[in-house]
Parts: C-alpha cells; sequence; structure tokens
C-alpha cells in the first residue's frame, strides 16, 4: 500500500562476492513454482556491480582453477553450490544466461579451458551455443556438456551424485 515492493521477495537469496571476495551484490532465487516473476534476479547494477563483470563463486573456486587449469561454467547459484560442496571446486555461474565478453576475459586470466555445463533444456542449449562463439573467439579450449535430459547440475549431483555429473563433464570432445 505504500508504493514500496521488495525485489527479493519469495527468493531464496545469495550473496554475489567479486574475486576478492568483497560482497557486491545479491541474488535471489525463486523457491515456488506458484512465485510470480523471473526465476532469478540480481541487483540493480551500480559502480561496484555489473553482472557483466563477475561470475557467481569465482572467489571460492579460482584457485581450484588455476590447479586444474579449467573451469566449469553454470547457469544458477544452486548448480554452482551443489557440484562445489560435493568436491567438483573449479566450478562457477555465469549471473546472466550466457557468458560475456568481461567474465570471458576474467575467466582467461585463470585457465585456458572452459566447460560448459548449462541445463539441458532449450535455454541451456541457446546460451551454450552463445557463449561457444565466444569463447572460441577468445582462444580458450572449449566443450559443451549434455546433461541427461531433464536435469541440470544441482539435480543431477543430488539425485545422482557427484559421479554422475563428472562422467557428463568428460564425455564430450573438446573444441578450439
Amino acid at each position: 500500500r505504500s508504493g514500496f515492493c521488495d525485489l527479493f521477495r519469495d527468493r531464496i537469496i545469495f550473496p554475489i562476492f567479486d574475486v576478492r571476495s568483497r560482497i557486491v551484490a545479491f541474488g535471489g532465487r525463486i523457491y515456488s513454482n506458484d512465485a510470480l516473476g523471473p526465476k532469478y534476479i540480481n541487483s540493480l547494477e551500480n559502480a561496484l556491480y555489473s553482472k557483466r563483470n563477475h561470475l557467481f563463486g569465482l572467489n571460492l573456486a579460482k584457485d581450484e582453477i588455476i590447479k586444474q587449469q579449467a573451469v566449469i561454467v553454470v547457469e544458477g547459484y544452486l548448480d554452482m553450490i551443489s557440484p562445489f560442496i560435493n568436491g567438483v571446486n573449479n566450478v562457477v555461474a555465469s549471473l546472466g544466461t550466457a557468458l560475456t565478453d568481461e567474465q570471458i576475459r576474467l575467466l582467461k586470466r585463470y585457465c585456458p579451458k572452459v566447460i560448459l555445463a548449462y541445463d539441458s533444456d532449450s535455454a541451456g542449449q541457446n546460451a551454450s551455443l552463445r557463449s561457444l562463439d565466444l569463447l572460441v573467439e577468445q582462444g580458450l579450449e572449449t566443450k559443451v556438456v549434455k546433461l541427461p535430459d531433464g536435469y541440470d547440475p544441482d539435480s543431477l549431483v543430488r539425485e545422482k551424485g557427484k559421479d554422475c555429473f563428472c562422467r557428463s563433464l568428460h564425455s564430450t570432445p573438446s573444441k578450439r
């Protein structure tokens, strides 16, 4: 009635950190299929935060990305968190549907190989194709993973386990 509305109402809130582990924004994900609005909402862009320049979880994953010389890129917060807490520690999430040039340049600082593990739905596959062109243009070795139908990285790890997720990552040849 006052004219104000909580941007993140009915959502699980995730802090978004920069690469130095400073909170720069928040992301919200609906937790009910009955909720209205988009599935994900990020803080509005400002002087500290532009989603084009950040990757969710990079502050946690960067050491393992350097160690493995590869990064796994997923779509959503939970798609990053589930594999990470189950021992797949070189995973980050894009903060939008597809990777941006800025995010790719950021990844390129840490490794030469990107594994795209987006959702198996049509939106995820389209995002993979859009990202693939940009990654190849930047000279990164790139692999697009086909997850089992009906699964995203979060649900695959929770329902079938880390090993099933890892097998999916290794079942597709890389592209240059």
